[in-house]
């Protein structure tokens, strides 16, 4: 992991994007570049349209040249957000021992500007909700949800309130975004001084099939030099994952974001996008 792709809207969420990315950064030695969007439609000028003939042309071309410098003082205010934004992220970055980071503002939508930087980063960055969280306080970030189902990286979502990666949970289902999360243990040798739980959830009419999958995870693991807790629950997985999140004091989810069923997840919605909606802690996602 070389390059890390931080996305920022300045909300309350921003603060802890900017620390979970530093955490990893320092990791994996890895570099930070932060991206904040400014919307689009915040720079577009309002028009009059032809309105001379309602309010009479003076009045009409007064209108416009008022509507046109109220738009120059919108535009300039953005900037200075943008800049100020960016310059808070570098300075908590700095802060949390990080030097090589690169500050970068766009203008247009997130979620398209987000893949011209997708192809040059390691692992996307960014808060589960956003500017809209007092307003949709119990949904999940609609640019979040758009990115987790596209991105072809590994993508970590942050909640709003940070603590020490301590505890790692890996929910394992054998799928092949299921395997792509043991591989990355695997290769990340800073994940073997934490305490690692391997979970399955099941139907209580496939257990041994659970066993065999806990079993194949267990072996990549340990035959990696991982010493893990692993576990085989009943139940619904959004449930059973929370649970025990909350029981054993969990404090990062690793899982893959999609199952065996991806075309169906896509369509009606998934174990993932209702974790991310529901869990108070960083899930790394795996595509």
């Amino acid at each position: 992991m070389k390059n890390i792709l931080l996305c920022t809207d300045g909300s309350a969420f921003a603060n802890n994007v900017y620390k979970y990315g530093a955490w990893f950064a320092r990791q994996f030695h890895a570099n930070i570049n932060v991206l904040f969007v400014t919307d689009i439609r915040s720079k577009q000028v309002a028009s009059t349209g032809n309105l001379s003939g309602s309010i009479g042309l003076g009045a009409s071309e007064n209108l416009l040249h008022e509507l046109v410098e109220l738009e120059h003082k919108k535009a300039k205010l953005n900037n200075q957000r943008a800049r100020l934004i960016l310059q808070n992220a570098g300075e908590i970055l700095k802060n949390q021992g990080i030097r090589d980071v690169q500050l970068t503002n766009k203008t247009g939508f997130l979620v398209d500007c987000f893949h011209e930087f997708e192809q040059n980063s390691d692992l996307i960055v960014l808060g589960k909700r956003g500017e809209g969280v007092d307003f949709a306080s119990a949904h999940l970030g609609a640019n979040v949800e758009r990115i987790v189902r596209t991105t072809k990286k590994p993508c970590l979502v942050t909640p709003l309130e940070y603590k020490p990666i301590e505890k790692v949970l890996v929910a394992y289902d054998g799928s092949l975004t299921g395997k792509k999360t043991l591989q990355f243990l695997v290769n990340s040798s800073c994940f073997q001084k934490l305490e690692i739980h391997l979970l399955k959830v099941t139907k209580k009419e496939t257990y041994p099939r659970a066993e065999n999958r806990i079993n194949e995870g267990k072996y990549i693991l340990e035959a990696a030099g991982f010493n893990l807790i692993s576990t085989i629950r009943e139940g619904e997985a959004e449930e059973v994952i929370n649970q025990y999140i909350t029981e054993q004091n969990i404090s990062l989810l690793l899982m893959g974001a999609h199952g065996h069923s991806r075309i169906r997840d896509l369509i009606i919605g998934s174990t993932t996008i209702q974790l991310l909606r529901s869990s108070n802690i960083p899930v790394l996602l795996f595509p």
